[in-house]
C-alpha cells in the first residue's frame, strides 16, 4: 500500500512555496490563512522535517524545503495534467471559468440564477485564482483578467467586460463622518493586499497628499476588506462594479463624488480555437450582456 501525505497538506504546501505567502495560498485554496498553516504543519509532522522558517511577515523555504518541492513538482504536474484531462472528457460539455475571488462573490455568483434560466443545459465549472487563466495548462473555458483596454493577446479572443472605477466606501454609520476627503485624516484605511496602490491612487485624484497610506488595516482580499468596511471597521477602496450590489442593499455607501477611472479594465478572455462552441458562446454573450457590453 502507498503511504504517502495528506493531499490538502501538499496542495497547501505546494501553494504556499508558489506564492512564499501563507494568507495568498489560503485565498486561492478558499480557506483561511489558519488552516493552510495547519495542512504545513502536519505536513512537516508527518515528514519528521520543517518545510518552512516562519518570519514576522514572511515564509521561506528551508533547504529541506526547496528539496522536496523540486522532487515532489513533476509528479504533482502529472497528475493534475492527468486530472484536468479525465475531467474535460467527463465534462466535455461543461463551459469553466477563471475568475478573482472578490469578482467571483461580488459580481459573478449574485447573476449566476439569471444565467441558468437563460441557459438551464449549460453546466458551468467556476474557478478562483489571484493569478491569470493558464489556457494551456489547465484548459479554461473564459477568464475574467484585468488588462489594458484594447490589449491583444495571441490566440485569445478579448472582450471589455467592465470598468474599473474606484472610490471610497464605508458603513453607512461610518458615512456620517466624513463630508469632504481631507475628513479621511481620521478614519481607518482598510487595505486588500491584491491591490496595494488603490489608495494612494485615489488621494491622488482627490489631491490629498497628507495622509498616510500605509496605515490601517490590512487584509489578504477585498473580499474581506469590503466585508469589513460593512461592519464597521472602516472606510475601504472600492470598485465600483462590485460594490454597486452593497451601495444599493445600504451596506455600503459611496463617499464623496471624487472617483478614479482605471486604464485597465475587468476583460473577459477566451480562447480563440474554442470561440464558436456555442454553449461558450451563449456563456459569453451572457456575460457581456449582463455587463452592459454589446455582445
Amino acid at each position: 500500500m502507498l503511504n504517502l501525505p495528506s493531499s490538502y497538506g501538499l496542495r497547501a504546501f505546494e501553494a504556499a512555496c508558489r506564492y512564499l505567502s501563507f494568507n495568498q495560498a489560503a485565498e486561492e485554496l478558499g480557506v483561511t490563512p489558519g488552516a493552510v498553516s495547519r495542512q504545513i504543519q502536519a505536513l512537516e509532522q508527518y515528514l519528521g522535517k520543517t518545510l518552512f522558517h516562519r518570519h514576522h511577515k514572511r515564509i521561506e523555504l528551508t533547504a529541506v524545503g526547496r528539496q522536496y518541492l523540486a522532487e515532489i513538482t513533476l509528479p504533482l504536474e502529472k497528475i493534475a495534467a492527468a486530472s484536468a484531462r479525465l475531467r474535460s472528457e467527463t465534462r466535455r460539455n461543461a463551459v469553466s471559468i477563471c475568475a478573482y475571488p472578490t469578482f467571483a462573490l461580488r459580481w459573478l455568483i449574485p447573476r449566476w440564477a439569471n444565467l441558468y434560466e437563460r441557459h438551464p443545459d449549460i453546466d458551468v465549472q467556476l474557478i478562483t485564482s489571484l493569478n491569470p487563466a493558464d489556457f494551456e495548462r489547465d484548459d479554461f473555458d473564459l477568464s475574467i483578467q484585468v488588462l489594458p483596454e484594447g490589449v491583444n493577446l495571441t490566440g485569445m479572443r478579448v472582450d471589455k467586460l467592465l470598468d474599473i472605477v474606484t472610490y471610497p466606501v464605508c458603513s453607512p454609520d461610518m458615512a456620517r463622518k466624513f463630508t469632504r476627503p481631507e475628513d479621511l485624516r481620521q478614519a481607518v484605511l482598510l487595505h486588500e493586499s491584491p491591490r496595494p496602490t488603490d489608495w494612494p491612487r485615489w488621494l491622488k485624484e482627490a489631491g490629498i497628499t497628507d495622509i498616510d497610506t500605509n496605515k490601517g488595516l490590512h487584509f489578504e482580499s477585498a473580499n474581506m476588506a469590503l466585508h469589513a468596511a460593512e461592519n464597521g471597521l472602516g472606510v475601504t477602496i472600492g470598485i465600483e462594479a462590485l460594490v454597486r450590489d452593497s451601495i444599493a442593499s445600504g451596506r455600503l455607501v459611496k463617499l464623496f463624488d471624487v472617483v478614479r477611472h482605471s486604464s485597465q479594465p475587468f476583460q473577459l478572455v477566451s480562447s480563440a480555437r474554442k470561440s464558436s462552441r456555442p454553449k461558450l458562446t451563449a456563456v459569453r454573450e451572457w456575460m457581456l450582456e449582463a455587463a452592459g457590453q454589446p455582445v
